[in-house]
């Protein structure tokens, strides 16, 4: 199982609207068939694991990370298609959330004959596809805030100065995390100030570069940015209210830009929890923040942010740097939202840390 959810870690930020799954088939105590989701979330894990096995399949027994599917999509059920390769045991980390799933897979192959077993590292499992089941339970993408800070937690000096607070491990522990994630966000003014592409750049990774998210409630991106100039290639959304100038809008439709258009909130901003829906809807399970003070704190203000990816460089700029989030209305510490630690690794003298809220 430990291998299958190897296997099931190479599809995140490549799968959505799916999950990533991982299967391995084992026979004889030699494993005959491999499989993750592949790009798009098409063929499942499943299906490329049997194509492999071919005829040693029958009589396997299947880790699978996540239930089989037991609907028809673009491709037949995954759990039609271990009974009938003839596996002799199924073990599932976890039951698929997905109501068209949930539990049938399970029984269906139970009904045939096959031995199931569940819950073998299911915590793991449940962390590797916790923001599939967010948006099948909440109808938003996991959000994890990125935050490269010195020790008395500021993002850059007083003058604006940021590059580069860590170093090149952490960086590049940073744009792993955007290779598995489904899209990037930062705001307007993290675009107007740095001019970021907002890309993975690791070797062999490049590919893997997500949608590209700008909140820009007064559409001030100019023409001439990174993100606009290569829309397409990543994708590049806009965040906006509704109502803005029209030619404005036309002309970064005419470059490529889609535009997400939601009412604003009763003080004219952009509408946060609304545009995290509106992301669900699009399919996105997994967004990674890498925006200014100002968004960090508007998006742990209103609870949006489920996960904190924080490199911490050991470094002390002082009080007049600029800090990691603005004020966003804290006045006891029991309003302050709370993390727990799941992992700590040391990057080149950098800590990096990784928090799931409470």
């Amino acid at each position: 199982m430990q291998a299958a959810l190897g296997l099931a870690r190479r599809g995140l930020g490549n799968v959505w609207p799916n999950p990533a799954v991982g299967c391995v088939l084992v026979k004889d105590g030699r494993v005959v068939g491999r499989g993750w989701t592949a790009k798009g979330g098409r063929p499942h894990a499943e299906t490329r694991a049997l194509a492999q096995a071919g005829r040693a399949a029958a009589g396997a027994t299947a880790y699978v990370t996540l239930e089989p599917c037991c609907h028809h999509g673009q491709t037949g059920p995954c759990a039609d298609a271990l009974k009938a390769a003839g596996v002799a045991r199924v073990v599932v980390a976890i039951d698929d959330p997905d109501p068209r799933v949930s539990g049938r897979g399970i029984e269906r192959l139970r009904q045939a004959g096959v031995k199931v077993e569940t819950g073998l590292l299911a915590d793991i499992a449940a962390e590797l596809n916790a923001g599939f089941f967010l948006r099948v339970g909440e109808g938003r993408p996991l959000v994890t805030l990125k935050v490269a800070s010195s020790l008395d937690g500021r993002i850059a000096t007083h003058r604006g100065e940021s590059k580069w607070i860590t170093g090149g491990a952490a960086r590049a522990a940073g744009h792993r995390l955007r290779a598995e994630a489904d899209a990037i966000l930062v705001g307007s003014g993290t675009v107007m100030s740095d001019n970021p592409d907002l890309t993975c750049r690791l070797p062999g990774l490049e590919e893997r570069s997500p949608v590209r998210l700008v909140v820009d409630g007064r559409l001030r991106l100019p023409l001439t940015s990174r993100l606009v100039a290569t829309a397409g290639r990543p994708a590049t959304w806009i965040i906006t209210r509704s109502g803005n100038d029209a030619q404005r809008r036309q002309a970064l439709f005419d470059c490529g830009v889609d535009l997400i258009e939601l009412p604003p909130t009763a003080d004219g901003r952009v509408d946060l929890v609304g545009s995290f829906a509106e992301l669900g809807r699009r399919g996105l399970t997994r967004v990674l923040v890498e925006g200014g003070a100002r968004l960090s704190a508007a998006l742990l203000g209103a609870g949006l942010v489920d996960r904190l990816a924080w490199f911490r460089a050991p470094m002390v700029i002082g009080g007049d740097a600029i800090p990691a989030a603005v004020s966003f209305g804290v006045d006891s510490l029991s309003q302050a939202p709370r993390f727990e630690r799941l992992s700590v690794a040391d990057l080149g003298g950098d800590t990096f840390e990784y928090f799931r809220r409470e």
